[in-house]
């Protein structure tokens, strides 16, 4: 327990600083823990380094410098993935023996869960009113959680997925969904009293990040579960001692902050 406070009290005021202060920082940490991402999922798929991962490493680090122009302009994106799946198409091909396509099939899956829907925190970031609305991202993930923890714990009674969470209950995971609507919908009225943002309907943004963001929250984490128990993990990592690497901790951002972007595109642009 004090490893873990521990680490909270270090971690927590560190990505507050980053979060906050956006930019370069932001952009650097993000890459990392990407990448870090990307080599927790894959050893805990494979068990140690090979040759697709390595492919994938050097195109998710090519992705995490270039971030920003790769995903505003279509084209540049459509043709970073095609060279990332030729790369990796060429290399099943010439080391055909050494490797396999579920190898290969598990490193771009990697790349995308772990870098490329993480980048979208920067990406938030640094989009329109970014540096107010980035908080939705983690506001609908922690009161999803919190939540459905206490819905749960008072009123569960049927299970949700019981052979992937034996504790989670439908009860708890309604409670998340409308804890997480309530706290983003609260934080849009303090924006609009105290930051209002004209030309943006702030309470629906909110609303439907809170709304989706939750029920993708808990999806995400149960993938996350799916995952640890099919290759007979407890964590991916552990980068954070007491709560685990980077997919542990940040399951459920991981999903709710691309629904934020997309909101954001949708409503702002």
């Amino acid at each position: 327990m004090k490893t873990r406070i521990l680490s909270a009290v270090v971690a927590l005021p560190l990505l507050l600083f980053i979060v906050i202060s956006g930019g370069i920082w932001l952009h650097v940490g993000v890459g990392l823990l990407g990448l870090i991402g990307m080599y927790e999922f894959n050893r805990a798929i494979a068990g140690e380094v090979k040759g697709a991962h390595i492919i994938a490493y050097l195109f998710g680090l090519f992705y995490v410098v270039f971030m920003d122009k790769l995903v505003y302009t279509q084209t540049l994106f459509s043709v970073f993935t095609s060279l990332f799946v030729l790369a990796l198409l060429i290399y099943s091909v010439l080391c055909y023996r050494k490797t396999s396509y579920v190898e290969c099939c598990a490193s771009f899956f990697g790349f995308f869960y772990a870098c490329f829907l993480l980048s979208h925190v920067y990406l938030v970031r640094e989009f329109d009113h970014g540096k107010l609305l980035i908080w939705l991202a983690f506001i609908s993930a922690f009161g999803s959680d919190t939540g459905a923890y206490f819905s749960g714990y008072f009123l569960g009674k049927n299970k949700l997925c019981p052979a992937l969470s034996p504790k989670k209950t439908i009860e708890g995971s309604i409670g998340g969904i409308i804890t997480a609507l309530v706290l983003c919908l609260l934080y849009g009225l303090w924006i609009n009293r105290f930051h209002p943002i004209a030309g943006v309907n702030v309470l629906l943004l909110c609303g439907l990040v809170g709304f989706f963001g939750s029920i993708l929250s808990q999806i995400g984490d149960l993938a996350a579960s799916s995952i640890k128990r099919q290759v007979g993990i407890k964590d991916y990592g552990n980068l954070l001692p007491g709560h685990g690497g980077v997919l542990d901790r940040f399951d459920s951002v991981i999903l709710t902050t691309p629904v934020l972007y997309y909101v954001m595109l949708f409503l702002i642009h």
